[in-house]
């Protein structure tokens, strides 16, 4: 039975329930339950009936990660389908990625074109994001891409010094599929503009769909 409007309109009268449905309604990926409550500064305790009040009337979605903890799978919320949108998740922008990347192949864009363009963008994120600068370059690049959405899972390597960053999702893999020159190498960049600008690190090696390769990156602090 489909909810009713005036069900959807109670359910995001309340301001902290309205703060958390925001902060789904800007994520590219599903978010858990703690990434919210990080998010906006609250207790997790605060968000995760909230966040079920919300499903309960149809206005988010739930789906069950198994990675992690064997026996512990974590839910991650979306906003469901038919849920209001609040003017924050414009339908155009996919189809314009997907005319852009298609203006770029045709105009004869390579790789070098497109890691240039994703290092400036590198660049960009780290001087909108003062924060990275603080703690390690690993830690700066780690929250970087949890932010765009690459669901990160950094793993220390056995030699010490030295951290691959598996990006567990993607949040480019309709157009990495596609053409996996031109968006992996704007990825590549993107990541190699955010380490230069923030300093103290190297990029050691990228994979990606171009490579065979997991998709990772292999960092180190200077």
């Amino acid at each position: 039975m489909e909810p009713a409007p005036l069900d959807l309109l109670k359910a995001l009268g309340d301001n902290t329930r309205y703060a958390i449905y925001l902060e789904l309604a800007r994520s590219p990926t599903p978010l858990r339950t703690a990434e919210v409550a990080e998010s906006l500064g609250l207790h997790v305790n605060t968000v995760r009936p909230q966040m079920e009040r919300m499903r309960e009337v149809g206005l988010l979605e739930v789906e069950t990660d198994h990675r992690g903890s064997p026996g512990r799978p974590q839910n991650r919320y979306s906003l469901a389908p038919d849920a209001p949108s609040l003017g924050l998740e414009p339908p155009t922008h996919p189809l314009l990625a997907r005319m852009l990347v298609g203006a770029a192949t045709r105009a004869g864009a390579g790789e070098e074109e497109a890691l240039a363009s994703g290092y400036e963008q590198g660049i960009d994120e780290a001087a909108a994001h003062p924060a990275a600068r603080g703690g390690s370059c690993i830690d700066g690049v780690v929250r970087m891409l949890a932010r765009l959405g690459f669901d990160p899972e950094p793993v220390a390597d056995g030699d010490g010094g030295t951290t691959t960053v598996a990006f567990a999702r993607c949040p480019f893999q309709a157009y990495a599929e596609a053409n996996p020159e031109l968006v992996c190498s704007l990825h590549r960049g993107l990541v190699e503009g955010f380490v230069d600008a923030t300093g103290g690190g190297d990029v050691l090696d990228f994979g990606s769909l171009v490579d065979r390769h997991p998709c990772r990156v292999q960092l180190a602090d200077r």
